[in-house]
């Protein structure tokens, strides 16, 4: 598989969209998520670190797993994960981890995942028992967040009853959703909704 991230890794975090959304996903998941100081969290298409290096401090460990070696390399220089984290470079849905992880966060990757509803299932898969999801993406919208052509986008945001019907056929609890920032590029509005959800005890 070809690292579609290879040219954008190095200067990825001194973009300001991918700041503001990070910045705004990290805000609400402490509002709306339990981050329990001796949780194993799962950063799922965790990229370079910018949600993770958030909660590293929060919590006891992460596995950042992300299928896009350039990316996960820029992960490994921050000295705020030095320690916290394992990377794994994998696609979950193909190779899963072999273990239960208390919490999954995402930000920003489901949109990149063509089969949405394998998706959540993988994830559902990967929590113990009580754990919960912490995802955050797009709401709909147009197909203009992304330039045209972008290779690896399949979805032009999320339409939240469906995701939400998704995720509760996935066997998930306690579905909400969240209103966690808006991006506004060239002009535009782009909403980012967090949705959380709970694998039943």
């Amino acid at each position: 598989m070809s690292d579609l991230f290879r040219d954008k890794a190095a200067e990825w975090d001194t973009r300001p969209v991918p700041l503001q959304i990070s910045e705004g996903v990290f805000a609400a998941m402490t509002r709306h998520v339990p981050l329990d100081p001796g949780a194993t969290v799962m950063d799922f298409g965790a990229g370079t670190g910018l949600v993770a290096g958030r909660i590293a401090p929060l919590v006891s460990s992460i596995v950042a797993v992300d299928v896009s070696p350039a990316m996960l390399e820029q992960l490994a220089k921050k000295p705020e994960l030095a320690g916290k984290v394992e990377i794994v470079c994998q696609n979950l849905l193909e190779v899963p981890l072999g273990r239960e992880v208390e919490l999954v966060v995402s930000a920003m990757a489901m949109h990149h995942v063509e089969d949405t509803r394998a998706l959540v299932r993988t994830l559902y898969a990967h929590l113990a028992p009580g754990g919960r999801v912490a995802l955050a993406d797009l709401d709909a919208e147009d197909g203009t967040f992304h330039a045209p052509g972008t290779v690896g986008v399949f979805h032009a945001g999320f339409e939240r009853g469906a995701l939400g019907s998704l995720l509760e056929e996935a066997g998930f609890v306690d579905v909400a959703f969240h209103d966690a920032c808006e991006v506004i590029k060239e002009e535009r509005r782009y909403p980012i909704f967090l949705v959380t959800a709970r694998r039943p005890a």
